[in-house]
């Protein structure tokens, strides 16, 4: 493995990094998602074709020819500290071919194989950012597609699925996607600057990190990784709701003037007395330089906080979508934990949760960990909704999300063909 050693990189070097290196995309938001367990999700399909394994080999390669990052493996500048997609000539997606019959989308192998490609660290030097497993399915074949958070966000990666599942159905193409990711606090609305105390925070834990004079390196993250997964047991169960059922959900959500992702807050917020809830919400509508299909992370992520005063599921959806309406009316606090990423120093945003977990000592990574991102005890809950697509090539799906270190429930969400199906992970209490 390479060792990284080096300083942190200055404010005006890590907003600068686009015109250093422009043949390169370095992490700049993502770099939250790269030293933090767990920072891997799933989408299981079953596509409408036979098994193939020519076909397989071949859309899977022209997946990777349409999209850099699959053939990327992390870099790095060890005088700035900065971390890049490192694109090479040549495909970096593994792909296992199971050559064997499972029964269904349901069948238990797919969560066994799931779990055994996330069960360790991957190390990102050495290794791509999507893993793929194949079945032989009756009349379909299933694709299990393993993602690394740095590849994608949620709705990037259930795009390339899609990709994958036309290309490998009905002979389609994907089409070329360059990457052009966040590169600087510039790129966001002039509207979102941090509110003041966040502001204070940032800048009393950057100035307490460049105090500590402290580094965490790759290679110390990535052994502290490994023996923390180990002992990181996540369950996971899987519910659906069929197409009769999730029609009645709607029709008496469109009664209530609520979404179905309300609903299903307020459905979290009742069962589990969720005291406050963590949902994903994409924002690829608010980059100019994003381009249709590109992979990388164009979303945010922010709290909807409800007292659940009544059991009245419905009354309680209400409250719910006027707290996300509020939420996502306002870029600063839409943006606030993107800005929150921008404003803490790299070596910072890298010790936040291992300075949680007793793996090195930062005073500064610790309270960052612990107050910004809730890394001191696996108690949150979280919410990722996919949406809904209708799909010719894919039968059913369903999505896996990142089982955070801060969460102690977390459940995702995906409509296929009017399908609705939950993927639950949670923490023993």
């Amino acid at each position: 493995m390479m060792d990284c050693f080096g300083a942190d990189v200055s404010r005006r070097i890590r907003q600068d990094f686009g015109k250093r290196r422009p043949d390169m995309q370095y992490l700049f938001t993502e770099r939250a998602h790269l030293m933090c367990p767990h920072m891997c999700f799933g989408i299981a399909a079953a596509v409408k074709r036979s098994y193939d394994e020519g076909r397989v080999r071949d859309a899977v390669s022209l997946l990777s020819a349409a999209h850099p990052f699959l053939n990327a493996l992390l870099g790095y500048e060890e005088g700035a500290n900065a971390y890049f997609y490192r694109v090479t000539d040549q495909s970096k997606a593994a792909l296992s071919l199971k050559n064997r019959e499972i029964s269904g989308i349901d069948s238990a192998e797919i969560m066994k194989e799931y779990e055994n490609l996330t069960g360790r660290d991957w190390n990102l030097f050495e290794e791509g950012m999507l893993k793929i497993a194949v079945w032989r399915m009756g009349e379909s074949t299933c694709f299990l597609l393993v993602f690394h958070h740095l590849l994608a966000d949620g709705r990037a990666a259930l795009g390339l699925a899609e990709e994958l599942a036309d290309c490998y159905a009905f002979d389609q193409k994907p089409a070329f996607a360059p990457e052009q990711l966040i590169s600087s606090a510039k790129d966001f609305p002039a509207d979102s600057r941090l509110p003041f105390i966040s502001r204070f925070l940032v800048g009393w834990a950057n100035r307490n990190w460049r105090k500590e004079n402290k580094f965490v390196s790759y290679r110390e993250y990535h052994a502290f990784a490994d023996a923390f997964l180990k002992d990181d047991a996540v369950r996971y169960s899987i519910t659906r709701f069929g197409a009769e059922e999730l029609r009645d959900i709607q029709r008496r959500c469109h009664e209530n003037q609520v979404t179905v992702n309300d609903y299903l807050l307020a459905k979290m917020t009742l069962e589990d007395h969720a005291e406050k809830i963590v949902i994903a919400r994409d924002l690829r509508d608010r980059f100019s330089f994003y381009r249709k299909g590109a992979l990388g992370n164009y979303s945010t992520a922010f709290s909807v906080k409800v007292k659940a005063k009544t059991k009245n599921l419905f009354a309680l959806s209400k409250a719910v979508h006027e707290q996300v309406q509020k939420k996502t009316a306002y870029s600063r606090k839409l943006f606030l934990v993107l800005q929150c990423y921008a404003g803490l120093e790299p070596g910072l945003l890298d010790a936040a949760l291992i300075s949680c977990r007793g793996g090195f000592p930062s005073k500064a990574g610790q309270f960052i960990g612990s107050m910004f991102f809730g890394f001191g005890a696996p108690s949150g809950h979280s919410v990722t909704n996919l949406g809904k697509i209708e799909s010719e090539s894919i039968a059913s799906a369903f999505f896996i999300p990142p089982a955070s270190p801060a969460m102690g429930k977390t459940q995702g969400v995906l409509t296929v063909n009017g399908v609705l199906t939950i993927c639950t992970g949670e923490r023993p209490s």
